[in-house]
């Protein structure tokens, strides 16, 4: 598996469904808005994707869970998408104190948005590949899948 690094030391790893239109939108818009490199992606359904949620004790079937992986530590659903906004540039990090929302309620609105994420935003039947600009962001073997 290839290492992870970045430009900063605290680099981190966002692991989503490839197969998700709602999904790829957020990876366009946490790139834009993350100057410092400091995500990396890798597709769920992919080699590298599946061999971290392995190593992480997370279920390789759920599709429904957004996973940020950071020095060895995974972080899934709300907590994770908070965690992103708070290494965004510019105003987004604001929705980090949103951490204060009990976990129940915030991972229940999360809930009913991974439910309906395929009838809301759509599915395609292979991994989205990403532009040229995305893929350097991609862990090698990211982004294939099944």
């Amino acid at each position: 598996m290839e290492a992870i690094t970045s430009h900063n030391d605290e680099a981190a790893v966002l692991l989503i469904d490839g197969k998700c239109m709602l999904c790829n939108t957020i990876t366009h818009f946490v790139v834009k808005r993350d100057k410092k490199k400091y995500f990396r992606f890798a597709a769920l359904q992919s080699p590298v994707g599946q061999q971290l949620l392995k190593d992480g004790n997370l279920p390789i079937d759920d599709l429904d869970t957004f996973v940020m992986v950071q020095s060895n530590q995974y972080y899934t659903k709300s907590e994770a998408a908070l965690r992103v906004f708070r290494k965004l540039d510019g105003w987004w990090r604001l929705l980090y104190w949103f951490r204060f929302v009990p976990l129940a309620w915030r991972n229940y609105v999360y809930h009913i948005i991974a439910r309906n994420r395929y009838r809301w935003f759509e599915k395609h039947e292979m991994c989205i590949i990403p532009t040229p600009e995305l893929l350097e962001r991609f862990l090698d073997d990211g982004i294939g899948g099944a």
